[in-house]
């Protein structure tokens, strides 16, 4: 085994610190923090422990809903497990974890903000599963999992739908039409623009939604209608802790 340099040993100390393992191999936790952006990595990148982890990951999600919603039909907990383990929860981990002062990257990323560098830090979470799997095992891995995912796992609005297919079916049941989206404004520079989108039901007022794509300000703004209408709960689906 390489002999890390004191910054690096001091940057693993602090994150097994912050995620409760001690590693037995400390270069499977630098490579989980290390993006492909940086050159000549002497351990490598993430990219394949990212692989292993979001297999790790998605067994041990589908393992705890799975003994937990008894009665759920295979339709709800394909929901439930969608949202679990998708690139906007291992995010939200990720951030919850501070794992951005860590990660390792090439100048060319660095340079990007910090809503593009979600799928980065998404990304590490997933690398950090498997990089625990292996270090210590699965129950090891599963332990970690649980740590972060369980409250989110057992929250009663889990089980939303995407918003998109919600309010074209409640649409069609209530009034028998189509949303229409249609972007209405557009801002910022090429390279991070910010959207927004209205959605016209016929018989009821539009809503609109901003984001950084036109797909995510369609699915804020059918969130909106939703909500407003009454058909899905305000705010539901955001944890408190």
């Amino acid at each position: 085994m390489k002999r890390a340099s004191k910054k690096t040993s001091d940057i693993i100390a602090r994150v097994q610190e912050r995620i409760g393992h001690q590693f037995a191999n400390p270069e499977r936790l630098e490579r989980a923090l290390t993006h492909s952006s940086l050159r000549n990595p002497s351990g490598g990148n993430y990219e394949r422990l990212e692989f292993l982890g979001d297999r790790v990951l998605g067994l041990c999600v589908a393992e705890l809903l799975f003994s937990h919603f008894r009665e759920a039909s295979e339709g709800e907990l394909s929901v439930r497990l969608n949202q679990l383990v998708s690139a906007q929860t291992c995010g939200e981990v990720a951030d919850e974890l501070g794992l951005h002062e860590f990660i390792r990257t090439g100048a060319d990323v660095k340079k990007l903000t910090d809503n593009r560098m979600a799928n980065v830090r998404a990304d590490v979470v997933e690398s950090l599963i498997a990089a625990i799997y292996l270090d210590a095992g699965l129950e090891t891995a599963r332990n970690f999992i649980h740590t972060h995912w369980k409250t989110r796992a057992f929250s009663t609005d889990g089980a939303r739908r995407d918003a998109k297919t919600e309010l074209q079916e409640w649409a069609h049941a209530r009034f028998g039409v189509t949303p229409v989206y249609r972007v209405t404004d557009r801002s910022g520079p090429d390279h991070d623009p910010v959207f927004k989108v209205s959605v016209q039901i016929d018989g009821t007022k539009p809503a609109s939604g901003e984001s950084r794509s036109k797909r995510a300000a369609e699915q804020v703004a059918a969130t909106a209608l939703l909500e407003r209408e009454g058909v899905w709960q305000a705010n539901a689906g955001k944890n408190d802790d």
